[in-house]
């Protein structure tokens, strides 16, 4: 059986292997579980920053979808950023992407953001399709950078 609920505080230490699962597989170097914890702790306690869901099948965490909130005024206001988006590679395709997604845009939607954006490794073409079959498209003439502003 399949449950999604929005995370709370009280959800840190459930979703830290799956952020730990998410990392490996994208290659993100630099896991430190307890910094990791403070940030994740920063995002679920202060809603104006975004929201996180979890999603359970027969009681196990198998996946997890954090939104962060991002003024835009080339967007004419609130938008979300999917910032992390990971399901368990042995649960895929089942659904629970979809609806952690669809979930996920509703409270976006009702929060008042005006758009929902992603960043996607070039290298991952299952999530592209799924993206796409979603109506997710690339912005045609752009492309992101980035600067860490400090270390660590």
């Amino acid at each position: 059986m399949l449950q999604i609920r929005q995370a709370t505080v009280n959800d840190v230490p459930i979703l830290l292997p799956l952020v730990a699962e998410y990392w490996t597989f994208e290659g993100i170097v630099g896991f430190d579980s307890p910094q990791v914890s403070a940030h994740l702790t920063r995002l679920l306690a202060e809603p104006r920053l975004g929201c996180a869901w979890i999603a359970f099948a027969d009681g196990m965490p198998v996946g997890y979808l954090l939104g962060v909130y991002v003024f835009s005024l080339e967007h004419l206001g609130l938008t979300a950023e999917i910032d992390e988006f990971f399901v368990m590679p042995q649960q895929r395709g089942h659904g629970i992407g979809l609806q952690l997604l669809k979930i996920a845009e509703a409270v976006f939607v009702q929060a008042g953001c005006t758009n929902v954006s992603l960043q996607l490794s070039r290298r991952n073409d299952s999530a592209r399709a799924f993206y796409r079959r979603q109506g997710y498209t690339e912005r045609s003439g752009y492309e992101l950078l980035d600067k860490m502003l400090r270390d660590g």
